[in-house]
């Protein structure tokens, strides 16, 4: 492999933000989603992917620096890059890489020949992860469901929101991820959720809560009102005689539990609002109106 500095276009001394942001830019326009059936652009996004393994592990590079490594992550012996038996039973040092497969043969005998291929490819690095952002409205985010979200190499991918699904957290896709070097694993893509806020509804746990202005009429003399809630408007009666800040339950219009089966509920706390116009009749009709022991404020110690 190549100089991964070199390849993604990095300085010796760069900082691991500038050689994040180095790969980024040329895994955008180097993955094969965006260049399909292009083997060479395949083969250097490759390379880069590689490239930017070994570097953005701090270990790995330090001993890329000193020499411990070479660019493939081959280690380096002072001496020579490979050893045998001799017929003296020693060790003679030659010329050429190390074979993994023969070194573990040598040191455990042939019958381990396999095990060791199996753990080597075992150890092959697995894909860069990515982490997208997406945004979603308050009713998507509490009702749950599918929200398409938009890749780096501009294709799309629907995303599972569970019911409920709160502002910043990250859900999972497995497999995602950028392609692992030299065959190994994809990453995992992570989505991290932004919630828009609702000018009216709240939750608190599988809760929703919501302030419903009423009229005077309503909440004096009763009767039913149009209550919004998660899955759309219901009908909610209003207790003749209700005052400002009761509180009505609609249960089971809350927010169902991401495995399903029990959901919560919601609760409405009416606001009495007078009218804008018209209100000086109301006002003549107070002036006359003078109930008996009427003080709402006598348990209260005003004293």
């Amino acid at each position: 492999m190549k100089d991964p500095y070199e390849l993604l276009g990095v300085a010796r001394d760069a900082s691991q933000a500038d050689i994040k942001k180095a790969y980024r830019a040329l895994a955008k326009k180097l993955h094969p989603d965006v260049n399909p059936g292009d083997e060479s652009v395949e083969q250097h996004f490759k390379e880069i992917t590689a490239a930017y393994d070994m570097l953005s592990d701090e270990e790995r590079r330090r001993k890329f620096d000193s020499g411990m490594i070479d660019a493939d992550g081959t280690a380096q012996n002072p001496f020579h890059r490979h050893y045998r038996k001799d017929a003296a039973g020693g060790f003679d040092f030659g010329g050429g890489g190390i074979d993994i497969d023969d070194l573990f043969s040598d040191l455990f005998g042939r019958g381990k020949r396999g095990q060791a291929r199996q753990q080597h490819r075992a150890r092959k690095p697995k894909g860069q992860d990515l982490t997208y952002t997406t945004t979603v409205s308050f009713l998507d985010a509490m009702r749950g469901g599918r929200q398409r979200v938009s890749l780096y190499s501009g294709k799309t991918l629907d995303v599972n929101l569970p019911p409920g699904t709160e502002d910043g957290q990250r859900l999972r896709m497995k497999g995602q991820g950028m392609p692992g070097p030299a065959g190994g694993d994809a990453g995992d893509a992570f989505v991290e959720v932004h919630v828009e806020p609702h000018p009216f509804m709240r939750r608190e746990g599988l809760d929703i809560h919501l302030d419903l202005p009423v009229t005077l009429h309503e909440a004096v003399l009763g009767g039913k009102v149009k209550v919004p809630t998660i899955d759309g408007a219901v009908n909610a009666t209003v207790p003749s005689g209700s005052s400002g800040g009761t509180v009505l339950r609609l249960k089971g219009r809350g927010i169902m539990t991401p495995k399903g089966g029990r959901r919560g509920d919601q609760f409405v706390k009416l606001r009495i609002v007078l009218p804008e116009a018209g209100g000086e009749e109301l006002a003549e009709f107070l002036k006359e109106w003078n109930p008996l022991d009427y003080d709402p404020r006598k348990k209260l110690k005003l004293d």
